[in-house]
């Protein structure tokens, strides 16, 4: 058996392609140089390694211009790009030899350089280099790390992804649209108790807050000081009590931003396992919650795209 899988020429093209079916983050690699002077590339071959101690890895090609330096470098730094950052990672990315000119960018405790904006960082001293065919692993320490609420950039099949939907994809359903949130607090998720039954809160469009029928406005009006994080399903409702394109994000809300006016007092924190099911007056939503409950359990989240009947769910890496 060994013989047959040794002997089988894999079709490398092939290989690339199986392997863009998994979505990744873009992160920016950056180190100073002996002579002072700061260097960098974009890659999406970055993951955790440990927790204890704190270990992360990234993967730099042989052939590649950066990998004399990286390779022999004592220390670097990862930073994981946000969504709104494409124009940063094209820059890495390219051969431009003003690169850092072209970026707002910070340092840390090693001195490596960090993109201002990133969704997070990652300040590194060099744990282990380590060959790996036409690869090195070059695998750091953390010394130093800093995170933010901001959706980060992903990377799928040659193309970057949004995990939170666009202004302009939202603005195109129009009036037709219902945006919502699954948002958690304390170990429950917010539910609205309304005469019809337990509701999400939602709104026709994400934004302004200043705008009452938008998600931001219910949810100011509400006295809910909600984090977006991620897309958690879109999806075509043709019949029901709301036809027309559904989108729901997840999120939290801190327990010190909570403050409920009189206005709000609709507002429910129930425990994940204690939802009353016959309570969810849509029956899409009540089969989005049950999904968003299981997959809390497994902390395996994915993002659900079809109609109300059915669809799939794009599985997300599990979250460390």
């Amino acid at each position: 058996m060994t013989d047959t899988i040794q002997s089988q020429v894999l079709d490398l093209a092939e290989f690339r392609r199986a392997l863009g079916a998994f979505v990744t983050g873009v992160t920016v690699v950056t180190t100073i140089q002996p002579d002072g002077s700061p260097r960098g590339f974009t890659a999406n071959s970055f993951t955790s390694v440990s927790l204890d101690p704190p270990l992360i890895l990234v993967c730099i090609a042989k052939t590649a211009s950066s990998h004399a330096v990286f390779s022999a470098t004592d220390h670097f730094a990862v930073s994981v790009l946000a969504e709104g950052q494409k124009a940063v990672s094209g820059v890495f990315a390219s051969k431009a030899a003003d690169k850092f000119t072209q970026v707002d960018w910070h340092t840390r405790a090693t001195g490596a350089p960090l993109m201002n904006g990133a969704a997070a960082s990652f300040d590194c001293r060099t744990h282990e280099v380590v060959d790996a065919g036409d690869h090195i692993i070059l695998i750091g320490r953390v010394v130093d790390f800093t995170h933010t609420t901001s959706s980060p950039l992903g990377y799928c099949r040659g193309a970057y992804v949004n995990f939170s939907l666009s202004q302009e994809a939202l603005a195109a359903a129009g009036s037709r649209a219902k945006v919502g949130a699954i948002l958690e607090l304390d170990g429950g998720v917010v539910l609205l108790d309304t005469p019809q039954g337990l509701e999400l809160p939602c709104g026709i469009k994400l934004e302004p807050s200043s705008d009452a029928t938008s998600l931001r406005g219910v949810l100011a009006k509400l006295g809910l000081d909600a984090h977006l994080d991620f897309l958690f399903a879109v999806f075509e409702e043709s019949s029901g009590h709301a036809p027309g394109v559904h989108v729901y994000y997840r999120g939290r809300v801190s327990s010190d931003g909570l403050a409920l006016p009189s206005a709000s007092s609709r507002v429910r924190v129930v425990p994940l396992g204690e939802i009353a099911w016959d309570r969810i007056r849509d029956d899409a939503v009540r089969s989005m919650l049950q999904r968003y409950v299981r997959e809390r359990s497994e902390d395996a989240f994915g993002i659900y795209v079809g109609d109300s009947a059915t669809g799939k769910v794009q599985s997300l890496a599990t979250s460390h």
